[in-house]
C-alpha cells in the first residue's frame, strides 16, 4: 500500500489539495466541489495515475468487496454461478474477489478468516458442504464473526448451518431434481439404473442420492447397491466408473451420473465399448452446464439456475436489513429431456 499512498500524495501536490481530498474524489463517498474534483482528475491524467481498485477496497473498514469462494474455478458449475455473482456485485458497486479452495475444507476456513480480517461485505461459499461436525462448528463460528464486523456469510448450494446462525442461504431443489429425473427413468421402464458419483460426506451428493432412492421407494422398488459407485464429481470418475460397470457384467439399462461432467466421462467409456446411447443404455446428468448440449448425444439432465443463484446470493446478502425474512431462498430445478434417453428396448 506504500506506493499507492505516495502516488496519492503526488496527485495531491500537483492539484494543490490535500491527500484526503484526493481520496474523497477516488472513493466517491464524500461531496467534493466540482472545480476541486476537476483539478484532481486533471492531475491524475497528467501523472498517468492508475487507481488500484482492489488495494483501495482492502484499505477501508467497509471495503465494497464481495468474496466468492469456490472449489475449482475451471468447473462450469462454479463458473456460471460466478458470472451471476460478478454481474450483481458490479451492479451493486462492489468488487468481486475470487478465491479457490481445491476441495480442501481447511482452505475454505482459511479463506473465510482472511476475508473476515479484510471486512468483505459478503463472503459467498459455493458448492457442497462436508458433513463433518468440526467443520460445521467452525463455519458457524465464522458466520457469527463475520456478522460482528458487519460482513455476511452466504452459503450457495449447501444447507443452512442451523437456527440462529447469521448466514444467508441460497439453495436449489437438489433432492427434488434427482427425484424428478429418477422418476422419469423408472416410469419410462428403466428398472435397473446405475448411479455414478456418490461422494460420501458431501451434502450435494447426499441430497442427489436421497432423491434417487426416494423415487425408487415411491414406486415400490429398491436400487441395487452394486450399481451405486463411489467416486468424485469428475469426468475421469465417469469414465472409470462406466468401465467398471461394463467390466463387471452388471445388468443396467440407464446411468444416472452425479453431474454432467461425470456423464461426459461415462459417455466416452460407453462409446469406446461400442455400447449405443440411448439405444442400449440411457444416460442422464445433473447441472445442465453448457457442455450438456454439446455432448453426443445431447445430454438429458437436471437444470440448475446457476446465474440466478449467484445474483440472489449477492442481492440478499447486501440488502439483508431490508429483506430480513428472505435470507433462506430455495430455487427450483427441472429436468431437460434431450437425446441421451429413451425407453429400454426401443
Amino acid at each position: 500500500m506504500g506506493n499507492d499512498a505516495s502516488t496519492v500524495r503526488d496527485v495531491a501536490a500537483r492539484a494543490g489539495v490535500s491527500a484526503s481530498t484526493v481520496s474523497r474524489v477516488l472513493g466517491g463517498t464524500y461531496p467534493v466541489a466540482a472545480s476541486t474534483r476537476a483539478r484532481v482528475l486533471k492531475a491524475m491524467r497528467e501523472l498517468d495515475y492508475v487507481v488500484n481498485a482492489h488495494a483501495r477496497a482492502l484499505g477501508g473498514s467497509t471495503n465494497k468487496t464481495v468474496a466468492f469462494v469456490v472449489d475449482d474455478v475451471t468447473g462450469p458449475f462454479y463458473a456460471h454461478i460466478a458470472r451471476g455473482v460478478e454481474e450483481q456485485a458490479s451492479a451493486e458497486g462492489r468488487l468481486c474477489m475470487l478465491c479457490t479452495t481445491h476441495g480442501d475444507p481447511q482452505r475454505v476456513l482459511a479463506v473465510v478468516e482472511t476475508m473476515r480480517e479484510q471486512r468483505a461485505d459478503a463472503v459467498i461459499v459455493v458448492g457442497g458442504a462436508w458433513e463433518d461436525k468440526a467443520y460445521q462448528d467452525r463455519m458457524t463460528h465464522f458466520a457469527h464473526a463475520l456478522d460482528r464486523v458487519g460482513s455476511r456469510l452466504v452459503l450457495v448450494g449447501r444447507p443452512p448451518l442451523g437456527p440462529g446462525v447469521p448466514a444467508t442461504v441460497v439453495e436449489y431443489d437438489n433432492e427434488g431434481g434427482a427425484f424428478a429425473m429418477t422418476t422419469h427413468l423408472l416410469t419410462s421402464g428403466h428398472q435397473r439404473i446405475a448411479y455414478l458419483g456418490r461422494v460420501p460426506g458431501l451434502s450435494t451428493s447426499g441430497q442427489r442420492l436421497s432423491g434417487f432412492r426416494r423415487a425408487h421407494e415411491l414406486l415400490g422398488l429398491a436400487p441395487d447397491p452394486a450399481l451405486i459407485l463411489d467416486g468424485t464429481f469428475s469426468r475421469s470418475h465417469g469414465y472409470q466408473g462406466a468401465r467398471q460397470l461394463l467390466a463387471s457384467g452388471a445388468d443396467f439399462t440407464a446411468v444416472f451420473a452425479g453431474t454432467d461432467m461425470v456423464a461426459a466421462g461415462a459417455l466416452q467409456a460407453l462409446r469406446e465399448a461400442r455400447v449405443s446411447v440411448p439405444d442400449d443404455v440411457s444416460v442422464v446428468g445433473y447441472d445442465d452446464v453448457p457442455l450438456a448440449l454439446d455432448l453426443f448425444p445431447a445430454l438429458t439432465t437436471v437444470n440448475v439456475p446457476h446465474e440466478e443463484l449467484g445474483r440472489a446470493a449477492v442481492r440478499l446478502a447486501l440488502h439483508r436489513d431490508e429483506l430480513p425474512g428472505s435470507q433462506h431462498l430455495v430455487l427450483g430445478t427441472h429436468i431437460v429431456l434431450r437425446d441421451s434417453t429413451r425407453r429400454p428396448g426401443h
